[in-house]
């Protein structure tokens, strides 16, 4: 092993994140969400009672911070946050500023609390978000599918040779494209709906087809003539009814296994039995160095984020906190092969007096991070540089 998948700095991060040395590929945070509790670190920006003020002086915590994430970043990098709904606005306006409007990606809802927060008054709060920006969504890495999401039950036809599929028109059924718009696109082919080949020249016992509507105007087929030629056995057409009657339609056989894998896009919310709970995140944690940090996020969560990204990307968690990030990022490496490194950095604010963290010894909220990441060194492998 060259590096270490994982690398710890003690210190402020508004210090640290100027001095890097490196290019960061991919950017998760899980920032103070300002909400007043009283956790192992500091949770409340308020200054004097009044509320606005209070938003503004967090906004003002994070604006430098966020800054220097962007100068940080490679231009191909992307950044995840979480918040809840506390600051969310506020960051949403705050990411448009440092990011740009057209670099926003998604505001991901993650249904961390499936039975919802039951405490305090109004709605049982259930989700937190997730805000992704690139650095240039023109040039960004990120790739916003999965092959989690794919379901076999939507490839009912089933090949000789064991392969599933399913029929999608070949013809575009946007109407915005048609033989105005996409003039190369609209031409005929030739079929025979009884063995179902298509091709794009006339043969024996074929039928000339067009691409037309379901109301019967012209249309035109999503796939250009050499394009149907170098896969013809991916096509087949088949008589189908329409208002006009019976006509001859050309399919695509969509397979569900294709080109080392099917991936469909990652839908914006994600649910808790797909990335884990805050109860999945506090057991996960409590099994390696006990029940220290009150909200973690769980690895299943920051592991889905890492694989919208290269599997060797330089992964930077500013906000490290209970040391997740590290975490999944060796997780991750172990399950694949990948060759992840994460830089986690957290500052050496002291735990609260008499809170779990305090209890087990741990002084500082770095000290917690730390002991995280060295007991996932000495578990799953991977190294561990303690620069800080």
């Amino acid at each position: 092993m060259d590096q270490p998948w994982n690398s710890f700095i003690e210190g402020d991060n508004l210090d640290v994140l100027p001095r890097l040395g490196e290019p960061v590929d991919l950017v998760y945070i899980d920032p103070p969400y300002n909400t007043g509790n009283d956790f192992a670190y500091n949770d409340d920006f308020r200054h004097g009672d009044a509320r606005r003020t209070r938003h503004a002086a967090w906004v003002a915590m994070m604006r430098p911070r966020l800054e220097a994430a962007h100068a940080a970043m490679a231009d191909t990098g992307a950044i995840f946050v979480s918040i809840d709904d506390n600051e969310v606005a506020h960051l949403r306006l705050l990411l448009d500023e440092v990011f740009g409007e057209d670099n926003f990606l998604a505001q991901v809802v993650v249904n961390l609390n499936p039975k919802g927060r039951q405490l305090g008054g109004g709605f049982a709060t259930s989700h937190e978000y997730l805000l992704v920006y690139a650095k240039d969504a023109r040039r960004t890495h990120l790739d916003a599918t999965t092959t989690e999401t794919v379901d076999e039950r939507d490839f009912p036809l089933t090949e000789a040779d064991g392969r599933r599929y399913r029929h999608l028109p070949l013809r575009n059924t946007n109407k915005k494209f048609n033989p105005t718009t996409a003039r190369t696109l609209h031409f005929t082919v030739w079929g025979n709906a009884e063995t179902g080949e298509v091709r794009t020249a006339e043969f024996e016992g074929a039928t000339e087809i067009s691409p037309v509507f379901g109301d019967g105007r012209p249309a035109v087929w999503r796939w250009s003539r050499p394009l149907m030629e170098q896969r013809p056995d991916d096509l087949v057409c088949r008589i189908v009814r329409s208002k006009a009657g019976p006509r001859i339609d050309v399919f695509q056989k969509d397979w569900l296994h294709r080109d080392g894998g099917r991936r469909k896009k990652l839908r914006t919310i994600w649910l808790a039995e797909e990335v884990g709970s805050t109860d999945t995140a506090v057991a996960e944690l409590k099994a390696i160095v006990g029940h220290v940090f009150e909200s973690p996020k769980p690895t299943g969560l920051v592991r889905r984020v890492l694989r919208t990204m290269p599997d060797d990307v330089l992964v930077l968690d500013f906000f490290a906190g209970s040391g997740t990030t590290g975490h999944a990022v060796a997780l991750q490496n172990a399950e694949d092969g990948g060759t992840r490194r994460c830089i986690s950095i957290n500052s050496a604010e002291p735990t609260r007096e008499g809170s779990n963290a305090r209890n087990a010894g741990l002084l500082t909220v770095a000290d917690i991070t730390r002991a995280r990441l060295r007991r996932v060194a000495e578990t799953l492998g991977g190294g561990l540089a303690e620069l800080g």
